[in-house]
C-alpha cells in the first residue's frame, strides 16, 4: 500500500534514520522513500550490530507515528486496515511483516551497483525521468547537490 506517498510520512522516515545513525552508530550510505517501500543501504560502523535492532530502530518510529496520526485524525479507515489480530491480540502492521530483505556486502563494486539500484528506483518507477530528481532519496547527494532531505555518509571502501 503507498502509505509512503506524503510529505508526513516520508518526514517520519527521515527522522527514524537520522535517530538510528546516532543511537546505533550505524553510516547511511544510501537510500530512497518509494511511495509504498523504502530502501536502505547502512554501514555498522560497531561490529557487535544486530540487524534486527537496526530495523526496528527504523520500523517502530515510524509504525508509531502513523499509528498516532491515524487515531488523531480518526481515520478509522486506515486504522481497520492496518490492524490484524492474533489470537485477541491487536497489533497494528504499517510494514509487512518479516524483516524485509538484507544482504551483507563486502565487495566496492558491489556497494556501487546497490546504490545505483536503490537511487534508480523512482525512474524505473517513472516518478522521475533522474535520480537526483526525487527529493526523497541520497541520489541528489551523489550527484553533488546540496539539497537532501538527509545527507549520507562517506566511507572509503576501497
Amino acid at each position: 500500500m503507498p502509505l509512503l506517498n506524503k510529505d508526513r510520512s516520508r518526514n517520519w522516515v527521515i527522522d527514524a534514520i537520522s535517530q538510528m545513525r546516532i543511537n546505533l552508530d550505524v553510516s547511511i550510505l544510501a537510500y530512497v522513500i518509494m511511495p509504498e517501500h523504502v530502501h536502505l543501504l547502512v554501514y555498522p560502523n560497531n561490529d557487535h550490530y544486530e540487524i534486527r535492532r537496526i530495523l526496528a530502530a527504523l520500523k517502530s518510529p515510524v509504525s508509531r507515528n502513523a499509528k498516532k496520526y491515524l487515531v488523531e485524525n480518526c481515520e478509522t479507515g486506515w486504522l481497520n486496515c492496518l490492524t490484524t489480530y492474533h489470537g485477541a491480540r491487536e497489533v497494528f502492521r504499517f510494514w509487512q511483516p518479516g524483516g524485509g530483505f538484507d544482504e551483507n556486502l563486502f565487495e566496492s563494486k558491489s556497494i556501487e551497483n546497490v546504490i545505483d539500484y536503490i537511487h534508480a528506483n523512482p525512474v524505473r518507477r517513472e516518478l522521475v525521468s533522474h535520480p537526483s530528481d526525487w527529493k526523497w532519496s541520497s541520489a541528489r547527494h551523489y550527484f553533488g547537490e546540496e539539497n537532501s532531505v538527509l545527507q549520507v555518509d562517506k566511507i572509503d571502501f576501497s
